[in-house]
């Protein structure tokens, strides 16, 4: 017989309150997936400079029609609320300070990995997909790649596509606002 350990979901409500009352402290590199509370992976200094090339990126090519945010949460369900490393929002007058960023405020999330690779691909890229994210990419610094995740379903992602240098990619909802894959390897 296989003992199995009993294991307390939180919610994202639960998680908020213990973050407010000072139960994690600044240093606490934390998310939470599906009601568990996991570290996140350090950043390092290729995952920043992704990060910073991508925010400068996107910034430019799609100005003042979305919100960029960066390294933020975001509440897909009453169980989680990750912090995709650049989400493309809709515009908000109050920049979503009454309440995080939910799916039908999503246009792109996009994960950065280097070390977390396994972790984005099998565990956050599908939650994304079935908590109905039009559209994630994931950029594997290491195989120097662009994955294209879209057609979401119950089941995660319908549609995959893996991008090199010298080609381009636009993302569904801004279709003629073509990105080279060479701008965001750098």
């Amino acid at each position: 017989m296989t003992a199995q350990l009993l294991r307390k979901k939180f919610t994202v409500s639960e998680f908020c309150k213990m973050a407010e009352t000072g139960i994690f402290s600044d240093e606490d590199n934390i998310e939470l997936i599906e009601g568990e509370i996991v570290e996140m992976g350090k950043i390092g200094r290729r995952h920043a400079a992704y990060c910073d090339r991508l925010n400068d990126l996107f910034r430019d090519k799609f100005a003042k029609q979305v919100l960029l945010r960066v390294q933020s949460p975001i509440e897909l369900n009453n169980l989680s609320q990750p912090q995709p490393d650049l989400a493309l929002l809709r515009r908000r007058e109050d920049y979503y300070e009454s309440g995080h960023p939910q799916p039908h405020d999503i246009f792109l999330l996009v994960e950065v990995a280097d070390t977390t690779i396994d972790s984005d691909r099998e565990i956050k890229i599908p939650l994304y997909g079935k908590n109905g994210i039009l559209e994630t990419w994931l950029i594997d610094i290491n195989a120097q790649c662009l994955e294209v995740y879209r057609d979401p379903s119950s089941q995660g992602y319908q549609s995959t596509q893996k991008l090199r240098r010298g080609q381009s990619i636009a993302s569904l909802i801004f279709p003629t606002i073509a990105i080279e894959v060479n701008e965001i390897m750098g």
